[in-house]
């Protein structure tokens, strides 16, 4: 399943109208941007499983219009609902956005806290923030610096350092559209938005968008469909000497990627129970004590280093196996395509170099477990169904207290939004039934004076 967040702008500077046929407002803009990205989106046969929600800037839990349990019927028709109101309030908009994702991982333990990082076992989640870039206001005055407020935290937000996760990434289109005709004609290329959204869409993955023509809108939302791809974004650091120059020459190679920060394609193996499988996780920053109290917290990407040599360049994660070691035990390596388009990420059992050949020499040397039957998969039969005898016991009781915990404030967002939305109905009702009477009173008036009129 792959989520699609949309965050709309909802300030009252989002009533200014664009130079565009039938002169909209930028939240019609908005609007049309909303349900073009919908439409293209469903061409493609990766869809089926995609969950639309949208989320305003309004307070909560006013500003959820579709959450977790709103179909996409509901999403269109809050979409088409929206009004501007209110305050450009972006960073307690976007925390909270990140929080309404987070509280469902929580509660379903997807994120293995304390047991490395699977990636075969994502949630992915793409926000798309669209604004009118103008500045951040709040009930304070002018905000001068883009912060997201963190008093407010969700159960288990302790246990990741940033308020996103891995398979989390923030896209922006801010829209430039002048109200005047154009001075010049776009080029074609849509530059990164110089408003403080850019920098929070860098650190997640992501990027923004300046908008400065209908035509780039277009363009820009077909790039953002493009997007919506499994994976998640890890930061890799080169490590040792520099790989030998090729044939002997001289080595010109820029130096951007010793360091570099990239979002690794997941493909998406299901099986006959319905989710996914896979096998081994990428390993934390820290050596798992089952005697530890606590966990400490993680990095959002975990930093893979990586050292080139003559072989595929195998990758580590440091502090993995003592403390304060750059490099511990390799998980895995990096080997390029055969077309050379992309590199791929293997991941294999911690500290393989050397489990490897035990294991090889156990089954074709010694044939040990052959007497015992041992014909299953080798997967099948060492590897266990849980790994929660790394942790102590404290640990294991504090997750499953936190996951508990988010399993209540999941249900209670759930029915709030509910909530919300049936108060919103009976509201429009009593209007509607309302604006009937007064009408019907107006009728009755004029029928009263009409008969006055004629007797007269």
């Amino acid at each position: 399943m792959t989520i699609i967040v949309f965050l709309i702008d909802t300030s009252a500077s989002m009533n200014q109208r664009a130079y565009l046929g039938g002169r909209p407002t930028l939240l019609d803009v908005a609007k049309g941007a909303v349900e073009t990205f919908v439409k293209v989106r469903q061409r493609s046969p990766e869809s089926r499983g995609d969950r639309y929600m949208l989320l305003t800037f309004e307070e909560p839990p006013a500003n959820i219009k579709a959450g977790w349990k709103e179909n996409l019927a509901t999403f269109i028709n809050e979409l088409k609902n929206l009004q501007c109101l209110g305050l450009t309030t972006m960073g307690a908009a976007l925390k909270h956005a990140f929080d309404v994702l987070n509280i469902n991982r929580m509660q379903t333990g997807i994120d293995t806290y304390g047991q490395g990082r699977c990636p075969f076992y994502l949630e992915p989640s793409v926000i798309v923030v669209i604004t009118d870039g103008g500045k951040l206001s709040s009930n304070a005055g002018i905000q001068e610096e883009f912060n997201l407020p963190m008093n407010c935290p969700i159960p288990g937000s302790e246990l990741t350092r940033e308020p996103f996760r891995w398979d989390q990434r923030l896209f922006s289109l801010v829209l430039r559209l002048a109200g005047t005709p154009a001075v010049e004609r776009d080029t074609g290329l849509v530059p990164s938005d110089s408003s403080p959204i850019d920098a929070m869409c860098e650190v997640t993955g992501g990027r923004s968008y300046c908008i400065t023509s209908h035509r780039m809108l277009m363009q820009c939302i077909d790039s953002l469909v493009q997007k919506v791809q499994s994976g998640v974004v890890i930061n890799f650091e080169k490590i040792g000497p520099d790989p030998p120059p090729i044939d002997g020459g001289v080595n010109t190679t820029p130096q951007a990627w010793h360091s570099c920060r990239r979002l690794i394609y997941v493909p998406r193996t299901v099986s006959q129970k319905g989710f996914a499988v896979g096998f081994w996780p990428i390993p934390e920053s820290f050596r798992p004590d089952p005697n530890a109290p606590t966990l400490p917290p993680r990095s959002a990407h975990p930093v893979v280093k990586f050292s080139c040599s003559s072989q595929e360049p195998m990758v580590f994660v440091a502090n993995s196996g003592c403390k304060n070691a750059e490099v511990s035990h390799p998980f895995g390596y990096l080997k390029a395509s055969t077309n050379l388009t992309c590199v791929n990420l293997f991941v294999l059992p911690y500290n393989y170099p050397v489990l490897l050949p035990l294991l090889d020499d156990l089954f074709k040397v010694h044939r040990a477990l052959t007497k015992m039957g041992a014909s299953a998969p080798l997967v099948q039969s060492l590897i266990p169904e849980t790994q929660d005898n790394c942790l102590s016991f404290s640990v294991l009781n504090y997750l499953k207290r936190l996951k508990n915990q988010a399993k209540i404030e999941f249900e209670k967002l759930c029915v709030d939004v509910i909530n919300k939305a049936s108060s919103s109905n009976n509201q429009k009702v009593r209007i509607a039934t309302n604006l009937g009477h007064w009408r019907g009173q107006q009728d009755r008036m004029c029928c009263d004076d009409s008969c006055c009129n004629r007797l007269l």
